[in-house]
């Protein structure tokens, strides 16, 4: 892979002119974009692959939901379904993609959940629903410039912070760099515990934030107990297991695992994978399985032996909490 990419090392600056002549064409109004009469958040990032979209997303639920009518809208990568699809207790990960049907069975019960490719198409959907949102939570949609969000939020991983990297297909980003000025916030995600000040002190100058952004630093804490379809115990209870992921980045699980303590073999698949009767055949062999919520929710319906299937949930914690939390407040309660 790496060498693939290494000799498409010519491509880049066609795919960096591209990108930079169409985010130019957004930002002169060349071409049309939409805003907004009531707050429209967004959370993205410019590289590929796992920054923490969907934790930033269940934070954003948690901090805005007793206090708004609020609706998450996604893509809904991998799913089976088109168009607009609002969850519903038919739902399932076919229809909506592993992480809003991951939204959807967390918090159906006070917060709309919808996909749509065509974001724009998706919030006047939702504008339609008898229970019309006070504020809309676009799920990985920094480049979806046909609609201009309220308040940016932008990810980047601390081992793959965007400034280190280059443009596709020999790098990582979806856009150059300079599109970080789009954002309010800037998240430094899947941080080490107990960053040194002198580290973040050093990234902040890297990133050379604008006047009007503000920069916070977040980590990846997992839950003590995994939970299946039956109940809950203790993660150090856990027997013997197999690990399986489906997931964009699984290195930070893998030694959070061994630092623990845990002897496991790990089965890795693509990030969306889709498991295939095959799969799902040999990893009912498996004596016990250990996965991710995002996996999870693909698996359990379709995986028959649910007493052998856990997941272990994780949340994000962020340096400046209350200072974050503000900061969002005074833009989506009004």
């Amino acid at each position: 892979m790496k060498f693939l990419r290494s000799i498409l090392l010519p491509i880049v600056p066609i795919y960096y002119l591209v990108t930079w002549f169409r985010n130019l064409m957004y930002d002169k109004g060349w071409k049309s974009t939409k805003s907004y009469d009531f707050p429209v958040i967004c959370v993205g990032n410019l590289s590929t692959g796992g920054t923490g979209k969907t934790p930033m997303v269940e934070y954003l639920i948690r901090l805005l939901k007793d206090d708004v009518k609020l609706a998450t809208l996604s893509r809904g990568y991998g799913r089976k379904s088109e168009g607009f699809v609002l969850g519903s207790p038919k739902s399932s990960a076919l229809d909506l993609g592993d992480e809003p049907f991951q939204f959807y069975n967390k918090f159906k019960e006070t917060v709309l959940v919808a996909v749509d490719a065509n974001r724009r198409e998706g919030i006047d959907k939702l504008l339609q629903h008898n229970i019309k949102p006070d504020v809309i939570v676009l799920d990985d949609a920094y480049q979806h410039r046909k609609v201009t969000a309220g308040f940016t939020i932008l990810l980047t991983t601390f081992n793959n912070l965007y400034y280190k990297d280059i443009v596709l297909p020999t790098g990582n980003l979806r856009e150059p760099r300079a599109g970080v000025k789009r954002a309010d916030l800037i998240v430094v995600t899947k941080c080490p515990n107990n960053l040194d000040n002198e580290v973040k002190e050093k990234i902040k100058s890297k990133i050379k934030p604008q006047q009007h952004q503000q920069i916070f630093f977040s980590n990846i804490n997992y839950s003590t107990s995994v939970f299946s379809k039956n109940g809950n115990k203790a993660l150090s209870a856990m027997l013997p297991f197999t690990l399986v992921t489906g997931i964009a980045n699984a290195k930070p699980l893998v030694k959070f695992l061994n630092n623990e303590g845990f002897n496991f073999e790990h089965l890795e698949y693509k990030d969306h994978h889709t498991f295939t009767e095959k799969d799902l055949t040999d990893l009912s062999k498996l004596e016990c399985i250990l996965t991710t919520e995002k996996d999870y929710m693909r698996l359990k319906d379709e995986f028959m032996v649910n007493d052998k299937l856990w997941y272990l949930p994780i949340h994000l914690t962020l340096d400046k909490q209350q200072q974050f939390d503000d900061a969002v407040k005074s833009f989506a309660i009004k």
